[in-house]
């Protein structure tokens, strides 16, 4: 029987269900095998680990990839909510991991984690605070177990709000801290990715979406955030290149956790499911986040900023970085990326992490 994989990858990423009708995923299965022996690490002193930590009590799915044990490490705070960046690093890392051991882990609620835990009791531990302490407890539990003096942190989208938080809450554990797709103001992004896509539908003669843009107008304005609203409000920027610059559509994005040697088909339909179990939860809170009133960061500060994200607009971060003060602090503009820099520009990034961000980590 054919089913419907819905890949729900929530505020940040795209609110619109998007994929493709597909058997259980035996079809895609020669070519997991094929990209989880191309993707093993063989070095003798890397390390290539996927396990359950209990992390405050709930098990979260925990990655952790490198060729060499003695690199320092980044522990990635993925984006969503609920949407794991582990089922899609197999597309962008691996250049990455010769020089950093990379953590990832899926969040509560979240891809592998989501099916790991009776959502029944997790209901009340969806927010943000409880976010930010499980990224903070995961950072100690790595520390120790690697014996590393800090790590780098590093945020996307919404994993953005997590990390700012757990870097001004525990600076100590962390050399640097690098933003990307980062969110200052949810409702200065929200209102500029929108205007955005209401300028490009005019520019472009796009009846469609100028009318599906004036029926949530003012956007996000005074009236209740629905899901019905966020849908419209994603779907047009992203249309006009504001998840993948110069696309119209990520499916290769989107579809990628059919093809993950740490995703099954099942683990695969669980982004859907948490995100859907996550949104309403935190939407209050993600609409509230502002740290625009945040004027000094404790810990040296890099953003990557995609030219064309309107999922997560750059300018807001640019303006706020221009005012903070911080040990230092960095822009670098991504030129031919939207919000998806990993994947978009993958060298740059790497480039990036060695000529800026690894000198800090001392």
């Amino acid at each position: 029987m054919k089913n419907k994989i819905v890949l729900i990858l929530g505020l940040f990423y795209s609110v619109v269900i998007l994929g493709q009708n597909t058997s259980s995923g035996e079809e895609f299965a020669e070519a997991k095998e094929m990209i989880k022996d191309l993707d093993s690490i063989v070095s003798p002193n890397g390390i290539q680990k996927r396990y359950k930590e209990d992390i405050n009590g709930v098990k979260q799915w925990v990655y952790i990839r490198g060729q060499n044990k003695e690199n320092p490490i980044i522990l990635f705070v993925h984006g969503g909510p609920a949407s794991p960046i582990s089922p899609v690093m197999w597309m962008f890392q691996r250049p990455i991991e010769e020089y950093f051991t990379v953590v990832n882990y899926d969040q509560r609620a979240s891809g592998k984690t989501y099916t790991a835990n009776d959502t029944l009791k997790l209901k009340n531990t969806i927010n943000i605070n409880q976010y930010v302490e499980d990224a903070i407890r995961l950072a100690e539990l790595i520390k120790e177990k690697y014996k590393k003096k800090k790590l780098i942190l590093i945020g996307h989208s919404w994993g953005t709000i997590i990390s700012m938080k757990a870097a001004l809450k525990r600076p100590d554990l962390f050399y640097a801290y690098v933003g990307i797709g980062q969110v200052i103001n949810t409702k200065d992004n929200e209102r500029l990715s929108v205007d955005y896509a209401v300028q490009e539908a005019k520019k472009y003669k796009n009846d469609e979406a100028l009318k599906e843009l004036a029926s949530i107008a003012p956007y996000p304005g005074n009236t209740p955030v629905t899901r019905q609203r966020i849908i419209i409000a994603r779907k047009w920027p992203q249309y006009y290149g504001g998840l993948t610059a110069y696309r119209t559509n990520s499916r290769y994005f989107f579809q990628a956790p059919l093809l993950s040697p740490e995703y099954s088909y099942s683990d695969a339909e669980a982004i859907g499911k948490g995100s859907l179990f996550t949104l309403a939860k935190v939407l209050p809170e993600f609409l509230d986040t502002d740290f625009k009133t945040i004027k000094a960061f404790p810990i040296p500060i890099f953003m990557f900023m995609g030219r064309h994200d309107y999922t997560t607009p750059s300018e807001p971060t640019a303006q706020w970085l221009e005012h903070v003060k911080a040990p230092y602090k960095k822009g670098i503009w991504f030129e031919n990326s939207a919000h998806l820099i990993p994947i978009e520009e993958p060298g740059k990034m790497l480039v990036t992490l060695l000529n800026e961000v690894k000198p800090v980590c001392k």
